[in-house]
């Protein structure tokens, strides 16, 4: 007997194996937990329970069961069940199907050992019995621990749905350290592309938002999307950059990274995602790619200078100075064009025109001026994102000691 328990031991990576395998097989909810934590809890339960099987043969008799049974000493577990983060997450019904499957595939090898050792069905069924029984007292512990967890908190377990989304939740705004950051994916350690996505009108429906991104959505072992909330938008994980325009969607982009990168990227993601909001944009995007409309949105301080610079002079003149930064925007609006500006404005280009020479002699810009173009564009810009002052001192320049 001592030598059959030795053999498992050094056949463990195999055992561990087989275990996990029918454990995300045949139960969705260990199918979502991490596999390299399934396989650390798998690996020490069978290692018990290993323990456990050698006790059994050592005691001969049924004593040993009833020692299990009334809780001596820590309880061993033969599968990644009643012990630590995973058992007290899953359902119950999981917790038990899984210590289960655990006992029947330790057992089973344990019993191919000991019939090429020579060991008779005598034998065999003193032990089984012993093992079936104990299995049965610590399945009955189990019920009664998690009925207690309950009662105690208030509440049922969190569905495991509920539990992939806290868990994307987490990599995207909590920063990890690589040594303890896990993919909860197909590929653990896989680059992937943190996004967050917003409706163009209405609310946020998490449901429509998988549906238009589906194809490129990261999945975890289960095929589950990994996806969840935060702050009201749809956000999670892709495996590469929709292929489609997303016309019904604001949808921003970080870059491809490892599990414990994410958090940075994702919070260029949700930059990327306001910017494109505030004007008025659809479709997926990066930082980088919104250019300078990024840099209006980060760079408060800066835009508040520019309409101080550019537009003061204009919020002193009331509606007059009104109607000339609306020129102002047009022109801009439509590339310097004159006549296309013009017809959005229901003027004659001329009009137009003269607007934008008094624009010139109010503000002290030139708009033949690229840099000054640029100042005018960010001023309004700012306007736009962060909204107008309540008031506006006048510039620098205007001022007389």
């Amino acid at each position: 007997m001592p030598a059959a328990v030795a053999a498992l031991r050094d056949d463990l990576p195999a055992v561990v194996g087989e275990l996990t395998g029918r454990l995300r097989a045949e139960l969705p909810s260990y199918a979502r937990v991490p596999p390299d934590l399934l396989t650390l809890r798998v690996t020490r339960a069978v290692d018990r329970g290993l323990g456990v099987v050698a006790r059994l043969c050592a005691a001969g008799d049924a004593d040993a069961v009833p020692v299990a049974a009334r809780g001596g000493g820590r309880a061993p577990a033969v599968a990644a069940t009643a012990a630590g983060t995973i058992g007290d997450t899953v359902p119950v019904d999981d917790v038990i199907h899984a210590y289960r499957i655990g006992v029947g595939v330790v057992w089973s090898r344990f019993g191919a050992e000991m019939t090429a050792r020579q060991a008779t069905p005598e034998e065999l069924l003193a032990i089984g019995e012993q093992v079936w029984s104990w299995a049965g007292a610590m399945t009955l512990r189990i019920v009664r621990r998690r009925a207690r967890q309950d009662v105690g908190a208030g509440t049922c377990p969190e569905p495991a749905e509920g539990r992939l989304g806290a868990y994307v939740r987490l990599l995207l705004t909590t920063p990890a350290d690589p040594s303890v950051a896990r993919a909860f994916a197909e590929e653990p350690g896989a680059a992937r592309l943190p996004f967050r996505a917003r409706a163009v009108s209405g609310a946020t429906v998490l449901t429509a938002v998988v549906r238009s991104l589906r194809p490129w959505l990261a999945v975890d072992p289960a095929g589950e999307p990994m996806v969840t909330t935060v702050e009201g938008d749809a956000a999670g994980l892709l495996t590469v950059r929709p292929s489609t325009l997303c016309r019904n969607l604001v949808v921003g982009l970080g870059a491809a990274v490892a599990a414990h990168d994410l958090a940075e990227e994702f919070a260029a993601a949700s930059r990327a995602v306001r910017t494109a909001v505030a004007f008025g944009m659809a479709g997926v995007f990066t930082c980088d790619e919104l250019g300078l409309r990024a840099a209006v949105t980060q760079t408060p301080a800066l835009g508040a200078r520019l309409v101080r610079q550019r537009l003061a002079p204009l919020h002193e003149r009331g509606d007059d100075g009104a109607q000339l930064e609306e020129a102002v925007a047009a022109y801009l609006e439509h590339g310097l064009r004159l006549e296309a500006a013009a017809r959005t404005l229901f003027v004659h280009p001329n009009t137009l025109r003269n607007r934008l020479r008094r624009f010139e002699e109010v503000s002290g810009t030139s708009l033949r001026d690229p840099a000054d173009l640029a100042e005018v564009w960010w001023a309004l810009a700012h306007q736009r994102v962060h909204g107008r002052p309540a008031a506006v001192a006048p510039p620098v320049r205007d001022r007389r000691g």
